[in-house]
């Protein structure tokens, strides 16, 4: 049996976009807007786990990113 997945997701098709602050390489996350969901995964294990996070959810991250608050330095 294949990696769970959450059910009703075509996430093949789900037209997946690079980060433009990755590597340009394989070593970047990759992101999808479906209509209830965004949906995140590895560029390196495209077959693998696809959390999804509402819109709401991931404004509150994306702004949270913009603000600097994960960053290591």
């Amino acid at each position: 049996m294949g990696r769970d997945r959450m059910p009703g997701r075509d996430t093949p098709r789900a037209g997946f976009r690079k980060s433009t602050y990755g590597d340009g390489g394989e070593g970047c996350v990759e992101a999808a807007t479906l209509s209830a969901a965004r949906l995140v995964r590895d560029s390196k294990d495209p077959d693998g786990p696809t959390p999804a996070f509402t819109p709401a959810a991931w404004a509150s991250f994306l702004d949270e990113v913009k603000r600097g608050r994960f960053d290591l330095a």
